[in-house]
């Protein structure tokens, strides 16, 4: 059985999400813990997420959403750093104010983007820019935002599919 480990962007998904949702319904899933949600440092989050999969008893799958996404991929550029596989939903623009630059070489595990044709963070483009770049799958999910609470998801079945569906497809 797949570990999961949840990485909310900006201000960590609040009660609402579909994230947080799922987190409290799978006691597989365990929320990663950098020192602050609001000001983002790539070497706190970066620490946070070793810590996370260090914790972590099996395979481990990622679950990011947004800045959690860019997170992964710097992550991943870091010598020794590897899971199972990442679940990318709804990655921002890097060059939108106040996010970081994102390495644009293949990540080291299997990945899958999920994204919305009308993301206000990121083009459909930039979806398939980066899964070019990272050398990951993507699903497009239509017209849903952000893929967040104000998307009105709720606990996001579609999502809790597509999730089932690739760790499947990892063997786990």
């Amino acid at each position: 059985m797949a570990d999961y480990i949840i990485l909310p962007g900006y201000t960590g998904s609040g009660e609402g999400h579909w994230q947080s949702l799922w987190q409290k319904a799978e006691p597989r899933m365990r929320r990663f813990a950098p020192a602050s949600w609001d000001r983002p440092d790539s070497d706190d989050w970066i620490a946070a997420l070793d810590r996370a999969v260090g914790e972590a008893q099996g395979p481990t799958v990622l679950v990011a959403h947004s800045l959690g996404c860019l997170l992964v991929a710097q992550w991943s550029a870091l010598p020794g750093r590897s899971v199972a596989g990442a679940f990318l939903v709804a990655p921002p623009d890097p060059e939108a104010p106040g996010f970081i630059t994102v390495p644009r070489g293949r990540l080291g595990f299997p990945a899958l983007i999920v994204a919305s044709s009308n993301d206000p963070y990121a083009t459909l483009d930039r979806q398939h820019r980066y899964a070019a770049d990272w050398g990951a799958g993507i699903v497009g999910i239509g017209a849903r935002g952000h893929i967040n609470s104000a998307s009105g998801l709720g606990d996001w079945p579609e999502g809790r599919n597509l999730l089932r569906a690739f760790t499947a497809g990892l063997g786990l």
